[in-house]
């Protein structure tokens, strides 16, 4: 076998020295120039109650027989566009989690094998507002996030990145359920794993757990270590791979703590401000976001949280934000528009 295969190679070098035309080197070639790369799946969500599209990085078409969703829906449709493929189903629940799975070739006859999972397109998602935070919790005063409720709907799908969609630290994906205008969520970074930690989704009084409120529902993310002190992104998405509903970045960085990372200190806070910024979730004063555009957490504490005002004005830049005084942390109720001064 190892004489072959160097009276081969011996073969193609000769032909080629002498300048003559032959098979094996217009072979060679041909083989270095083909595409031998599967497609990549980069973004699934649902665009409405009846289709979902799967977005890969090349154009591709899949292989109708072997696509299936489970739990079942019939697929009756499908159809390309470009990177995407679009498929027509029944009626998906709102909310619900379903897995689907299936095959893609690419022009190349590469194929890609993958199983993801998707949320039931929701029509029904209420104004939401990330309302107050801490990232400096200690004690019996744990890291949390409050989301304000603007009007009336069904929380299904709707997702919290520590983060943003293409890098996360924590992620928590809503399950179904009613709210209220005016309602609170509370989400909890940083739970003891005690059992009376309860995800609430009908009553609000249920929850045992630090700073768990018999007035608002409480979320725990699972093995949760808190939230990033110095600086990071938070942001609320409609669903995994939808679109932003509200986002913070913060800082107590400046342009010049570092050269590398234009400020920010690590490629993950770059590259999870520049996407905050890509999804309009975040108004900057020039063309690349910068520490100085961020909410500055320096004098937040436990208790003296950062929060909007009590209206919870929103422009989506660092004036909707202030620090309140030492135990002037609201979550479960309307903020307040006391200032911490130092």
């Amino acid at each position: 076998m190892k004489s072959n295969l160097t009276l081969s190679l011996v073969i193609i070098l000769g032909c080629s020295m002498a300048g003559v035309s032959c098979g094996p080197i217009a072979e060679l070639k041909s083989f270095s120039d083909a595409d031998l790369t599967p497609p990549v799946l980069i973004k699934v969500c649902s665009l409405s109650p009846t289709e979902i599209e799967l977005t890969f990085d090349e154009q591709c078409a899949a292989v109708v027989e072997g696509l299936k969703i489970y739990p079942e829906l019939e697929i009756s449709r499908v159809n390309t566009h470009g990177q995407a493929i679009i498929l027509t189903v029944s009626p998906q629940t709102p909310g619900s989690e379903y897995t689907v799975e299936g095959v893609v070739e690419d022009a190349g006859g590469n194929s890609l094998s993958f199983i993801t999972h998707i949320y039931g397109y929701n029509p029904l998602i209420p104004e939401l507002l990330i309302n107050e935070f801490t990232t400096r919790g200690a004690g019996n005063h744990p890291d949390v996030v409050e989301l304000s409720i603007l009007s009336p709907g069904n929380m299904g799908g709707v997702t919290l990145y520590q983060g943003t969609p293409d890098n996360w630290r924590d992620r928590l994906i809503f399950p179904p359920f009613a709210v209220a205008e005016d309602n609170f969520i509370i989400i909890h970074f940083r739970p003891e794993g005690l059992p009376e930690e309860i995800n609430e989704t009908e009553a609000m009084n249920l929850s045992g757990g630090l700073d768990a409120s018999d007035d608002a529902f409480d979320f725990w993310i699972a093995q949760g270590t808190g939230i990033s002190g110095n600086n990071g992104v938070i942001s609320l998405y409609e669903q995994p791979g939808g679109r932003i509903i509200d986002g913070v970045l913060y800082s107590n960085r400046t342009s010049e703590s570092d050269t590398t990372y234009r400020g920010f200190g690590t490629l993950a806070a770059l590259e999870r401000a520049d996407e905050l910024l890509a999804d309009r979730g975040w108004i900057v004063s020039f063309d690349l976001a910068r520490p100085e555009d961020a909410v500055n957490p320096e004098g937040s504490t436990g208790t003296r949280s950062i929060c909007r005002s009590s209206l919870s004005a929103d422009t989506d830049t660092l004036a909707d934000w202030h620090i309140v005084p030492t135990r002037g942390a609201t979550f479960g109720y309307p903020n307040s528009d006391e200032v911490y001064i130092p």
